[in-house]
């Protein structure tokens, strides 16, 4: 059989058993093609570039006519094509299939790649970080269009490099696990050690998914005993109006679906303007909120918290509060003291099944390696 008369699907599945079988060595001669590669495939900071790539590279092994260089049903020709389509109906199930290190979502959602409807060409600069990533990404695309590589060779070295870095994790993660596990049988961490351990991990780089894991975790732990359940959590990067929700975490009373009390989530100051936007959301509720609390890492304003105060009685009884997230961790870790390690292993669960987009896999091996040296004493 053909590749053009193979689907998608079989084309992947082609080319993964190609990149399976090669996985220890190269299928590029070209050193520069190579290395583009590799950069691309290996950028964490961004894995929209990647997913641009692969979409484009599928296109042109589905229809050999098209040019990977237009992704974009709007640049018009009888070469353009949807490389969101490819993404998001191909490429999503195969990356989740073989756990694939990239974004669970289309690259052509992305800021970057959103609304195109030109040729990407090399002479063109997509605004987007870092620039080499994108700069490499159309050079590879390029050379695809101009016979420097075939798109099957160079898809290969894609997925061949993906599956190299998805089993570099795996082994970095068992390794940091099986440390982690010879220190059970030490003294359990005090409350105040896990809030030193979860505040040296809240102060790291990119940490902002961070604050709506602490506040979940405590629930994931004590739900039971406060006879209130958690809803499933939204994705990092969801906006309120898409998901329909009322803020980052939402709680119910075991039983009942209604949401009771919300926490929203600050990285900065909460603002007066803050406070005005969970009043016209309260407002705007099916059912009453009884509680409506902002958790921030910044410094808590007295004369925003006072304006806050003032809302109850013009809410009918709705309370909204800021509530420093340390402070709001130390009081529920000596509250349910007893159930701090609960927390911690509920908190370390909650972090490492986050995607990579929400939580970096440099910030879950972090917290394992600040949990291992905390346990052991280091």
């Amino acid at each position: 059989m053909t590749t053009q008369q193979q689907t998608p699907e079989q084309i992947l599945q082609a080319i993964y058993e190609r990149a399976t079988a090669t996985l220890a060595k190269t299928v590029i001669t070209d050193t520069t093609i190579c290395e583009r590669v590799d950069y691309v495939c290996r950028c964490i900071s961004n894995r929209a570039g990647v997913r641009l790539l692969m979409s484009c590279l599928l296109g042109k092994l589905n229809d050999p006519n098209v040019d990977p260089r237009k992704p974009y049903t709007e640049i018009g020709g009888t070469d353009s094509f949807s490389g969101r389509t490819y993404d998001e109906q191909y490429l999503t199930k195969f990356i989740n299939k073989h756990r694939l290190p990239c974004n669970p979502t289309t690259a052509f959602l992305t800021p970057t790649l959103r609304n195109i409807n030109h040729v990407l060409t090399t002479d063109r600069e997509l605004v987007g970080r870092p620039r080499d990533l994108y700069k490499k990404t159309l050079q590879l695309l390029d050379d695809v269009a101009d016979n420097r590589i075939v798109a099957d060779v160079l898809l290969v070295e894609t997925v061949r490099v993906l599956l190299n870095l998805r089993d570099e994790k795996l082994a970095r993660m068992a390794s940091l696990l099986n440390a982690l596990e010879r220190t059970k049988d030490a003294l359990p961490l005090s409350s105040e050690a896990i809030v030193t351990l979860i505040g040296q991990h809240l102060a790291c780089k990119n940490a902002s998914r961070l604050p709506v894991l602490i506040v979940a975790a405590a629930y994931e732990a004590a739900g039971t005993r406060l006879a209130e359940s958690m809803l499933p959590l939204n994705s990092h990067n969801a906006a309120d109006l898409q998901t329909g929700s009322m803020g980052d975490v939402e709680i119910c009373l075991i039983g009942d679906d209604a949401v009771v009390t919300t926490y929203e989530m600050k990285m900065k100051r909460v603002t007066i303007d803050d406070i005005n936007a969970a009043v016209t959301k309260i407002a705007k509720a099916p059912k009453r909120i009884h509680n409506y609390l902002f958790v921030t890492t910044d410094k808590i304003d007295l004369d925003v918290s006072d304006y806050a105060a003032k809302c109850y009685d013009e809410l009918g009884g709705t309370e909204i509060a800021i509530l420093d997230c340390i402070g709001f961790l130390r009081h529920f870790l000596h509250l349910f003291h007893r159930i701090r390690v609960d927390y911690l292993n509920a908190y370390q669960n909650l972090v490492l099944n986050e995607p990579d987009s929400a939580v970096s896999q440099t910030l879950k091996e972090v917290f394992l390696a600040l949990r291992q040296a905390a346990e052991s004493g280091e």
